[in-house]
């Protein structure tokens, strides 16, 4: 299964490549650059990544988000950008709790979508976007992924591995080329 693993990759790397501008993560990059150089993710951070992910931004969790104080949302994201990079822990441990500690946010108790673009964006060497396609993509991969609570942190566990496989066949991809392939591969 390997060897047909990495060829679905690695076709779905190249459909992705050749469908996407190769300026789409201009966003995710600029963001990625804010959070390194202020150590927290503020609410613009948070509305930019949104428009990324094309998410709606006329929802009641995006107005009360706004209705935080900064300090407050950069305090907890604070927290989410020291466990997404804490390199003491294996790539899915600091996941899974950069994850948790969006919980508090407006927004983020549920869903992996947008806080998984955080949680990337603040550890973009380490961690990937998790969304609806990636995880059709690992089911026709045939890659078990529920739905339970530490979702995210399974799915990096995944990602790693696929990164592992596809290292031992000669190919070096960070974290976010794996989930393009697989967000690729699950729109087909």
């Amino acid at each position: 299964m390997t060897t047909e693993l990495i060829a679905r990759l690695l076709d779905a790397d190249a459909a992705y490549q050749q469908a996407m501008s190769p300026h789409y993560d201009d966003v995710l990059r600029e963001v990625s650059q804010r959070i390194d150089e202020r150590g927290s993710i503020g609410k613009l951070d948070i509305a930019a990544l949104t428009t990324w992910k094309r998410l709606r931004a006329d929802t009641r969790w995006v107005a009360a988000l706004l209705r935080l104080p900064e300090a407050d949302v950069r305090g907890i994201t604070t927290t989410t950008c020291t466990a997404a990079n804490n390199r003491d822990v294996s790539a899915s441990a600091a996941a899974g709790d950069a994850r948790g500690s969006l919980s508090p946010l407006p927004g983020f108790a549920r869903g992996d979508a947008l806080a998984s673009a955080v949680c990337a964006a603040a550890a973009p060497a380490r961690l990937a976007v998790y969304d609806d396609r990636a995880h059709t993509a690992l089911t026709r991969l045939g890659i078990p992924l529920d739905n339970r609570p530490g979702r995210y942190r399974r799915y990096i566990d995944i990602i790693d591995s696929l990164r592992t496989q596809l290292l031992e066949a000669g190919h070096t991809w960070p974290a976010r080329r794996v989930d393009t392939a697989l967000y690729q591969l699950g729109g087909r």
